[in-house]
């Protein structure tokens, strides 16, 4: 592997964060704040973080989605349920500034890595448990995946009313939207101890996170009693991107002008006073016909003028992209060992502090021995940590 990394340069340089998470939701937040600076040290267990397996690989270990969300990332493999395995991991837990989980309240507990545990060796600690349900409800230590939250947060029953039955969105969409709160509760917080000293505990439950995500939009009528929830612009199985004389092409007419000149576009001689595009409550009333209508007058064209017809009138729309062509947009680099690669590039771009991938992603306990030493560990304590079965490496196969 490569030895020398280059410096930090993002807005989180010079913060240490301990990753205790595995799948999706926690490696993704804990990869954005990588990408933004921060030094990222994952416990990894012995048999492997089920991420490593998303996607193939020329090495076992580094599927296509671990290698973008395990770059600027360090690795150590300690076994927690082995007791000199935990008094390691505590002793490296007291060097970093945030600890990021998403193990149950139950297990984290009686592994002792509790809030209150962590904090008697590290008081300023940030400390983020990320997990399905609110700890003070009936739900607190029930597993819980992506498929499970879409269901329980309001996402499968909205795609029923477009679908006829209860459906999942076909992304991961509920632990993508939770990293991002981890992401920026956790720099909250550190601001926060910038500011007083204090650091503190996060709570992010997934259910609560995705029924806010969802509520902002569809609460709709129901926020002060008026009516039922869901908005139903986005509600009608009509809004969708629309069949041309040659293709496909997404519209969004938003505005008043923009539905008037949509129509006009497709024939009608008096838009301007169509009661239906009187304003906007007067459209929510009657997506499901307009976007009816609408489809009817872009099958009218080919897909090339509807979009040079759209940027002259300022109204949205665009191409259908597919995920093949997300992908033969990306740059290409090479990971020492697992070979080129499609790099996800970070989506944020800043002017003073820029984000970069100053490491690749690591295999499983790579890093052992750097991390322990930094931190005071022996050559001998780190024997006897092997020994013992407590720190693992090597080409473990993922279970």
């Amino acid at each position: 592997m490569i030895d020398e990394y280059t410096q930090a340069t993002g807005p989180l340089a010079g913060i240490r964060v301990l990753d205790l998470t595995q799948v999706v939701m926690g490696p993704y937040a804990t990869q954005i704040l990588g990408d933004l600076g921060a030094e990222v040290i994952t416990i990894e267990p012995p048999n492997g973080d089920p991420l490593r397996a998303i996607g193939a690989g020329v090495h076992p270990q580094l599927g296509g989605a671990a290698l973008n969300m395990l770059r600027n990332k360090r690795n150590i493999c300690i076994d927690m349920k082995n007791t000199d395995g935990l008094a390691a991991f505590h002793r490296v837990v007291a060097s970093c500034d945030v600890f990021i989980t998403n193990l149950r309240p139950e297990p984290l507990a009686r592994l002792g890595l509790a809030y209150r545990d962590l904090v008697a060796s590290r008081p300023d600690l940030v400390y983020c448990e990320a997990h399905g349900f609110p700890t003070d409800g009936p739900r607190a230590d029930e597993a819980a995946f992506d498929d499970a939250i879409q269901a329980s947060a309001g996402i499968a029953a909205m795609m029923g009313k477009l679908h006829g039955e209860p459906a999942l969105i076909p992304s991961i969409l509920a632990d993508k939207i939770s990293g991002l709160t981890i992401v920026y509760a956790v720099i909250a917080a550190l601001y926060h101890r910038s500011v007083t000293g204090e650091g503190q505990h996060i709570e992010v439950p997934m259910h609560d996170v995705v029924s806010a995500f969802v509520l902002a939009e569809h609460g709709a009528d129901a926020i002060q009693g008026l009516g039922d929830p869901g908005y139903a612009r986005i509600l009608t199985p009509n809004r969708k991107p629309y069949p041309t004389t040659d293709g496909y092409v997404l519209l969004i007419p938003y505005s008043k002008k923009n539905w008037v000149d949509m129509f006009e576009a497709g024939g009608a001689v008096d838009a301007e006073n169509d009661p239906r595009l009187a304003d906007a409550i007067a459209r929510t009333h009657h997506y499901d016909a307009l976007y009816g209508e609408l489809a009817e007058i872009v099958a009218q064209h080919p897909t090339a003028y509807w979009r040079a017809w759209a940027r002259e009138h300022s109204i949205a729309s665009s191409e259908i992209a597919s995920l093949e062509d997300l992908v033969a947009d990306l740059p290409v680099v090479t990971h020492p060992i697992g070979g080129d690669y499609k790099t996800i590039p970070a989506p944020v771009r800043f002017s003073v502090t820029p984000q970069d991938v100053r490491r690749p992603a690591p295999l499983i306990g790579q890093d052992n021995h750097d991390v322990l030493t930094e931190i005071g560990f022996t050559e001998v304590e780190i024997a006897d940590l092997e020994r013992s079965g407590a720190l693992h490496a090597g080409p473990a196969v993922v279970a």
